[in-house]
This record gives C-alpha cells, structure tokens and sequence, in this order.
C-alpha cells in the first residue's frame, strides 16, 4: 500500500505540474483533469449470447493401427545376404530379408540320409518282431499239444491201464485159488488111492507136488495184489502227473522265454521308430529352417529397421547400434524389421489424471502432426487406458492416461509412427449460452466477478459460471448481451464501484483491494493447458479455479479454430481436478495476482 500511495502522490504532482503549465486555475475557478485510462480495442470484450465447443488440448505421438515385427527364426547361424533398404514400402509377400541357406541345405542333406537309415531300422524291427510272434505261437502249439498228451496218458491210466490191470490180478488170484482148489482135492484122493494101493507112490508126489505149488501160485496172486494196490498204482499215478506236470511248466517256460523276446524286439521296434520320428522331425525342422531364410512382408507396411528405434519401444537404438547389412550376423529370434501399417495411424495421446474422466470413446479429435503443423487430420477416440503412467523419476508425482484415437488420415499425407503430434478433443458443445473469454474473470477464493463498463470505468460484479472451454466460459448469471467487461485487471482510478464486503465474509475471506487504491490481491482464471485441465469449468454455481501461473502461449480468437501453433508447452504449478454436477475440471493449483 505504501508503494501504490506513493506512485498515486507522484502522479497527483505531475498533474498539478501540468495544470500550471497550461495556465488552468485551480481552486474555485475550475478543477484539476482526472486521470485517463488508455483502453485499446483488446481490452474490452462485448458480451454475447452464442454457442462454442469445449476443446481440451493434449500432445502424443502417431502409431500405426498395426505393427508387425520380423525376427530372424533361425536356429542356427544367420547370415544376413539381402535386405531391403530402410523407409521402403512394401506390399505384402514382398522379400525384405534373405539369408545364407548353404550351412541349411548340407545340414538337410545329412538328415535325409538319417531319415532313410532310420526307415531301414524300422523295417528291420517289425520285421523281428513278426518272426518272434510266429516263432511264439509255433512253440506254443507244441507245448500245448505235450500238455494234451500227458492230459490223456494220465486219463488213459486212470480209466484203462489201472482197471485192466486190477482185473488181471484179480482174475490171477481167482484162477489161482480154483486151481488151488482142484489140486488139493485131487491130492486128497490120491492120498486114499495110495493107501489103498491103487496108485503108485510116485503119482501121488506129484499130485502134492502140484498143490504146493498151486497154493504158492494163490499167495503169490495175493502178494502181487497187494503191492499193486499199496505200491504200483501210486508209483503209476505220480508218474503220469509228473509228466502232465512237466508239459504245462514246458509250456509256461516257452511262453515266458518268447514274451521277453517279443518284449525286446517290441522294444527294438519303439525305439527304431522314435529315431525314424526324430529324424523327420529334424529335416521337416532344418525344411522349416530353411523356409525362414527367405522372408517376406506379412501385410503392407514401412520398412523400419529395428536399430532405428529406441530401445524404450522395443527397439535396439541407442548406443552403437548398426543397422542391419549384406554379411550382418543375427541372433536367434533377433528383432530386424518393424513393419508398421501407415495406411491405418492412430494417436496415442496423454491426458492428465484430472481430465481422464471427461474423455469417452466415439469423441471427435482433431491432430495436427508437428511435421505436417497445417493439415489437420480428423479422429475419434476409441480407448483410455485404464491405469495411468507415471511421470518416470523426472517427475514422479504427475500421472497421465494415454488416449488411443483412430485417425482418418489420407496414406498420401506421408504419417510415419513415433511423430509427435498435438490434438484437440472435443468434450462437448455449449449452445446458445451468454459466454465472455476467460481474461474477463476475476476471483476472490470461491468468488467470481467481472468488471463491466460503466460510463468512463468498471464496476465489479459477482458473477455465475457455468462450463467452459480452453478460451470462453459460460456466465449463467451476472452479465447481459450487449454489456463490454472488462479483459485485463483494472487500474485503481478505473474502478466506479465494488461488490459488498459481505459477499466476501460470507465465503469468509477478505474484499479484493482498499479504498485507498492499488492492485487488488486478487486471483485470475488463466487460459488452461493441457496439462491443468484445459477446459476449466467451476462448481455448480462457481467460477472457474484458477490454473496457477499456467497459460499457453499464442491462441486463436474465442471460439474459432485454432491450429497446433495455438499452444504451446504447458507449464504451471497447479493441476487440473474434476468438480462440480456438470463434470468440469478446476485447478488445484494457487492462484497470482495478475499484474498489467
């Protein structure tokens, strides 16, 4: 204050000075000139009833919709023997890279010679295999035809051999004891024939004599008997069992001993036909391998060598990089070419995290690529990410979401990826609304006011705000069509009149200025940037926050077009937030005085 008082007394002196000079009287006579204000035709703005769009400007970079990458697929050494140049279109199944086939076709050589030595194996086995199964089943045969043999020599004992033979002792018993029978009785009449000397002595020895021997014959038909039944019918039995015995384990034994063969063999065989399925393997590979030398464009694109990109976008730029050559020598699955799609561009744009929830798909974008600053191109956002990145260890507390816009661009225009770019993203449109520019509105904390043209100064009036765009904002109440306010900070003597000291208790801050003059401490509703929240729209029934010290550079005239040029970078100290019902983004950032 005491600044200002002292600049208003030197200016009270010059005054007088020139009231002296020119011979005026002061004092009763007459009166001492006021101070004039010099107003040219930028500081007034006549308030007017139309209609303008709400335009949040951003920056980004130009993609291709499509991108494909060609690596080297080769699995062994690669040689590099022709490749297109870089910058070229090609069309797709055009070449773009060969390499040296000869260490290929030997090695293919080698792995056919396999395959058919493999082959040879595999007939080899299946046939062993076949004669061990013929051979087994031959055998088999046998040994169950031994088996059968026993099965009915030991049936054949049990029904004929033991019955016929109990039969034959028994009938020798039997004939025994009969003739055992007649002897004796012819003995015993001979015995009454030599005693009554009908005989001779002799004849009736031998009479005796062969009763003797027929009872001898009846014990022996008993003992042969017996030992048949105690002793050789089990001897018989066991014997005939043992040998049936015998031909099922010869049969088992067969069997087992031909099932470990064909188990070897099969094996033989398993193994003969892995080898014969890996040495195909390998050649249809090495084929494969050999397919991959030569490789051709899978859809149209821009031949961008790999080391022409950073390796940020997973290039291999950067550092001492060569790029690919006749004789250059790749890694396996090496990144050589990126084939972008430059018929088809998108525009990956960043968008600060306090104005991300304003942007929706199908919105109308407008991109002009810094190469091309005066051909815009027309688009349409098609995604938000849905995480946001962060400003990296430059500056780790911004946060920004990358908008993705699909781009009408004619092919001729010669876009390429990784251009830079600026856009405007059409929010909305505000229609027939009283609006005025954003340099007319003052602020106060939560209050808002203009300064309207009252006779040869300004009164300051409370206003109302609605939504706003980067240039003009929405007045819902406070001013009419057709009243000039005011686009710059007053002067002192150029203020007719102020609002209420209780308009500002209410919101419990302190009235802007003093009655004594000077600069008002009083905050401004800067031109946004894209990085605070281009379109600065208040809450509801609130004026639009301050940006801070952000403003952009240049700009075209309210409401009308504007190309890349229009903004420059942004800069500031506060960030855009959304609030309010109708979903507009204030500042967050502190507020400055305006100075003239």
């Amino acid at each position: 204050m005491r600044t200002e008082t002292t600049i208003s007394l030197a200016r009270a002196a010059s005054l007088a000075l020139v009231v002296l000079a020119s011979g005026l009287p002061l004092g009763c006579g007459g009166s001492a000139p006021t101070e004039q204000s010099t107003l040219g035709a930028r500081d007034l703005h006549t308030v007017e009833k139309a209609s303008f769009d709400m335009v949040l400007p951003v920056s980004g970079e130009l993609a291709a919709q499509q991108q494909v990458e060609i690596r080297n697929k080769l699995e062994s050494r690669a040689v590099i023997t022709e490749i297109v140049s870089e910058g070229t279109r090609v069309s797709k199944g055009d070449v773009v890279v060969r390499l040296a086939q000869e260490e290929l076709i030997d090695k293919i050589k080698d792995a056919r010679d396999k395959v058919n030595s493999a082959q040879s194996a595999e007939i080899a086995a299946k046939q062993a295999l076949a004669i061990k199964q013929g051979e087994k089943q031959s055998e088999l045969d046998k040994a169950d035809v031994a088996v059968r043999i026993a099965e009915l020599a030991l049936q054949g004992w049990q029904e004929g051999e033991v019955v016929n033979k109990r039969q034959q002792l028994a009938l020798a018993k039997e004939t025994a004891i009969i003739n055992f029978d007649r002897l004796k009785g012819r003995f015993e009449e001979s015995e009454k024939l030599v005693a009554q000397r009908y005989i001779a002595k002799d004849e009736f020895e031998k009479d005796r004599i062969a009763m003797i021997e027929a009872e001898a014959k009846v014990k022996q038909a008993d003992l042969d008997l017996e030992v048949y039944e105690k002793y050789t019918f089990f001897q018989d039995e066991a014997k005939k069992k043992s040998d049936l015995e015998q031909a099922r384990a010869e049969r088992s034994r067969v069997e087992e001993k031909f099932n470990a063969e064909l188990v070897k063999a099969q094996s033989d065989l398993e193994s003969a036909e892995f080898q014969l399925t890996s040495a195909k393997d390998r050649l249809a590979n090495l084929e494969m391998q050999l397919g991959y030398t030569t490789i051709a464009a899978p859809i149209d694109g821009l031949v961008v060598y790999a080391t022409s990109i950073d390796s940020s976008n997973g290039g291999r730029g950067g550092g001492d990089a060569q790029p690919p050559q006749v004789g250059t020598e790749l890694r396996p699955n090496e990144l050589v070419i990126l084939l972008p799609d430059t018929s088809r561009m998108v525009a990956n744009l960043k968008v600060s995290e306090a104005l991300s929830g304003r942007i929706k798909p199908e919105q109308t974008v407008t991109v002009f690529s810094d190469a091309l600053p005066n051909q815009p191109v027309a688009g349409s956002v098609t995604t938000v990410s849905v995480l946001a990145a962060s400003g990296g260890w430059r500056d780790p507390n911004r946060r920004e979401y990358t908008v993705k816009t699909a781009l009408n661009a004619d092919p001729s225009m010669g876009l390429k990826p990784a251009m830079r770019c600026k856009a405007e993203i059409l929010l909305g449109r505000v229609e027939d609304a009283i609006n005025v520019p954003v340099q007319a509105i003052f602020r106060q904390g939560p209050v808002a006011f203009v300064y309207v043209q009252e006779g040869t100064g300004f009164a300051q009036r409370q206003v109302e705000l609605g939504r706003a765009s980067e240039l003009l904002i929405e007045v819902k109440k406070g001013v009419e069509p057709g009243e000039k306010v005011l686009l710059r900070e007053p002067k002192a003597f150029e203020i007719t009149s102020k609002l209420d000291a209780s308009v500002f208790e209410m919101a419990n801050i302190s009235a802007p200025g003093s009655s004594g003059g000077g600069r008002p401490p009083m905050g401004r509703a800067m031109n946004a940037t894209p990085a605070e929240g281009a379109a600065n729209a208040p809450a509801a029934g609130g004026p639009p926050a301050g940006a801070g010290e952000g403003r952009r550079s240049g700009g075209g005239p309210a409401g009308g077009p504007r190309g890349p040029g229009a903004g420059g970078e942004p800069r500031g100290e506060g960030s855009g937030r959304p609030s309010g019902t109708d979903g507009a983004a204030t500042s967050g950032g502190t507020t400055t005085p305006r100075s003239n």
